[in-house]
């Protein structure tokens, strides 16, 4: 076992064919719409002032995420200027910190990760399998993880974003429910995993983006 998850290197092929990222978040990306990114007309609907969109997002009502003390997830910022990118950033973030979150609580029907990711979607089946698979294994998790080099781009201007991000489990560990036995490993290349996340716009929440689609590279040497 990997001394934090049981985690596999893809989620689906689907989501493979949509998130082509690069390590630095460049290239061009394909929601499986049509329409040409930036082709929409804006001058036909007047857009929000980023005030307006901090604003609603601010408001959501989201579910509460809290962890044990000896549990702490660490999230670098990134210099953004777009509003909905920004949001869908923060939001990736909090996808991942729900899976985290169903680990730490045991809830394979945590309510955190349905509420950041698409009902049926690659995304939230993923979320669902992790903490299964942590359920069923006996584990739990301790100890720090870190989100690296977190890298943002627009794939469908205003409906899907594509955010990507590195996670470091040096200082994270597996930890029997049962008894409490810590598993440590020497540090090591597995500690590393790349994330690929397409973010799109909730349909019925202003502000708020979920998880649809994702890949997460293990061993991910471009993490390091």
């Amino acid at each position: 076992m990997n001394r934090s998850h049981i985690r596999p290197i893809v989620v689906s092929l689907t989501a493979a064919a949509a998130l082509t990222l690069t390590a630095c978040g460049g290239g061009d990306g394909d929601s499986g719409n049509d329409k040409i990114a930036g082709a929409e007309d804006s001058a036909k609907k007047k857009s929000a002032s980023p005030a307006e969109k901090a604003d609603k997002a601010a408001d959501i009502d989201r579910p509460e995420m809290t962890f044990p003390s000896d549990v702490k997830l660490v999230f670098d910022k990134a210099n953004l200027g777009d509003p909905d990118q920004i949001a869908a950033l923060n939001d990736a973030q909090n996808y991942a910190r729900a899976i985290e979150h169903g680990i730490v609580e045991q809830d394979a029907d945590d309510a955190a990760y349905k509420f950041y990711s698409e009902y049926g979607s690659p995304a939230y089946t993923y979320a669902k399998d992790q903490i299964r698979k942590h359920i069923d294994a006996g584990y739990t998790v301790t100890g720090e993880r870190r989100y690296t080099k977190p890298k943002v781009q627009t794939v469908d201007k205003k409906k899907t974003i594509a955010v990507t991000f590195c996670t470091n489990d040096n200082k994270l560990f597996g930890k029997e429910v049962k008894g409490g036995k810590v598993l440590r490993t020497e540090p090591s290349l597995k500690d590393y995993s790349y994330w690929q996340i397409s973010m799109s716009a909730a349909k019925n929440t202003k502000g708020l983006w979920r998880a649809d689609l994702v890949k997460v590279e293990s061993e991910a040497q471009q993490c390091q």
